[in-house]
């Protein structure tokens, strides 16, 4: 089969791809070495822009802009997850009533930039009289509404990839419309789209650096204060580099997390198809 799908490269073939590999390195690790290479002629690694991050108290304070990132990010990834799961059920319900507003929901936040969802929050709604509204709130709500909107679609494509016999075969034992979409349905639904759902919580905890624009103190924000310290020489650049690592490592771990998720469910998958396969 594979040799119907994809011809083997001959010599020649793999002769010109190990060129090509060899030339895209090349050019990848030239470009980092000339960035690099500006950064130290313009004095970024000198130790007095660097020695703002020795003080215990400035890595105090990240710590904490750090763990009002994680704060910001959970709630918003739950939030976003439970309202997606909410739409996309509200899309697949057989009332027009139910699934139209729950479309035009969808579609209306997902079309809107997560940017003006935070400023309508924190500047827009204070001005129609509405209190209360702190940066935290902007961030997360515009989080869930984005993202929640973005995973509704997810969730609604995977469940309607599923084939249809199984949707029919729970209706034709007794079971109502939601009990097979939440028993039968969604289950396989999110073990299908769990790559697209990392990928898209990954673009949650990024999307988090948004609410420095609205003063809300996560990571970002407090290396632009750290990168505005003149008696350190601006140290604009490394502050955005220990914050872009910052970011990395929790994408990185966050991605660990559900690869981990995603090989205990496959396990228990396979695990409940040989206890079948024995029943049988």
């Amino acid at each position: 089969m594979s040799a119907v799908l994809f011809d083997v490269p001959g010599p020649k073939a793999r002769t010109r791809y190990v060129y090509l590999n060899v030339a895209t390195v090349v050019v990848v690790v030239g470009i980092i070495g000339f960035i690099l290479f500006r950064f130290y002629e313009s004095g970024q690694f000198t130790a007095q822009k660097w020695e703002v991050f020795t003080f215990p108290l400035v890595q105090e304070t990240f710590l904490k802009a750090i763990g009002s990132t994680l704060s910001a990010f959970a709630v918003g990834a739950v939030g976003s997850l439970v309202l997606g799961i909410l739409l996309a059920f509200g899309r697949l319900a057989g009332s027009r009533w139910l699934s139209l507003p729950c479309y035009w929901f969808t579609e209306v936040f997902r079309a809107v930039p997560l940017l003006i969802l935070m400023m309508i929050m924190y500047y827009g709604l204070p001005s129609a009289g509405v209190k209360g509204i702190t940066p935290f709130i902007a961030v997360v709500v515009g989080l869930i509404l984005y993202n929640g909107s973005v995973l509704a679609e997810v969730f609604r494509a995977g469940i309607e990839s599923l084939p249809k016999g199984q949707g029919e075969a729970g209706l034709a034992i007794g079971l109502t419309n939601g009990q097979v979409l939440r028993s039968i349905l969604l289950p396989q639904a999110v073990r299908a789209m769990l790559p697209v759902i990392i990928s898209q919580l990954v673009v949650i905890m990024k999307d988090t650096a948004l609410g420095f624009l609205i003063t809300y103190n996560e990571i970002l924000y407090y290396a632009s204060v750290l990168g505005s310290q003149g008696d350190f020489g601006f140290p604009v650049v490394p502050a955005l580099m220990v914050a872009a690592v910052v970011y990395v490592g929790l994408c990185l771990i966050l991605s660990g997390v559900a690869k981990l998720v995603e090989s205990k469910m496959s396990s228990r998958v396979k695990v409940v198809k040989t206890k079948i396969g024995m029943a049988g």
